[in-house]
């Protein structure tokens, strides 16, 4: 298991109000928006390369394969006003990476919230709540696939590594790496008490990104959004 000991690196100010998924795709950041369900496409030094208008509904989770961005839309969304495309459904949608537009979308397995997403080989992990799992999900039938229990309080993002998949529990600052095939625990990170909530997760090369979406609505926030890298 990791060192109890972190250390976290932040590499630029973020540009996102409220960055609540991440992924690395080749050299570009894809950053989820709750705030404004935009998402942000970063360089490595944190410049918006575009933003993407989707319509997606409190989002959370992202990943990008396929050719295209799928966005977790989480539900009722309560850090802006209501639009036409609100549907107040939890749900995973598939969209343009040009115009935004939704071309697909399937309904979380359990009909609730859904935080962390991550693609591979035309599939995406996902997470659920009810019960606590992560699923593997097929994007063309949108079946469950494969799946396994998931005990931490709350399951946000996934990033994949080898053979596992790293899931945060962004209420109690951990970093949790399971073995795909059996859902077995293979390693744990701690981040620092005084640290940024791990909401989005994703790697670059051997770095385990993060951010913390600072929610004004949550008790307990720090007042400031954060992407950071954890250097372990």
């Amino acid at each position: 298991m990791s060192s109890a000991k972190i250390d976290i690196e932040i590499p630029f100010i973020t540009p996102v109000r409220m960055p609540n998924g991440l992924q690395w795709y080749e050299d570009e950041l894809f950053v989820m928006d709750q705030l404004t369900d935009d998402v942000f496409v970063l360089d490595v030094d944190g410049s918006v390369l575009r933003i993407v208008t989707t319509e997606t509904e409190n989002g959370s989770g992202i990943t990008v394969g396929g050719g295209f961005i799928w966005t977790a839309s989480n539900g009722s969304a309560s850090a802006r006003p209501f639009r036409e495309s609100d549907d107040h459904r939890s749900k995973i949608l598939k969209i343009d990476p040009k115009t935004g537009r939704t071309l697909d979308y399937f309904l979380t397995p359990d009909g609730g919230g859904v935080h962390g997403l991550a693609w591979e080989d035309d599939k995406i992990w996902i997470t659920a709540f009810n019960p606590r799992a992560i699923h593997q999900v097929d994007c063309v039938s949108y079946e469950i696939v494969k799946s396994f229990p998931c005990k931490l309080d709350v399951l946000h993002g996934l990033a994949l590594e080898g053979n596992g998949i790293w899931c945060s529990d962004r209420a109690n600052k951990l970093l949790v790496r399971f073995d795909k095939e059996n859902g077995n625990v293979t390693d744990q990170i701690r981040m620092p008490d005084d640290s940024g909530d791990p909401h989005g997760l994703t790697i670059r090369g051997n770095e385990l990104w993060y951010s913390d979406a600072d929610f004004p609505l949550a008790e307990g926030m720090r007042g400031y959004p954060e992407i950071g890298i954890i250097n372990r």
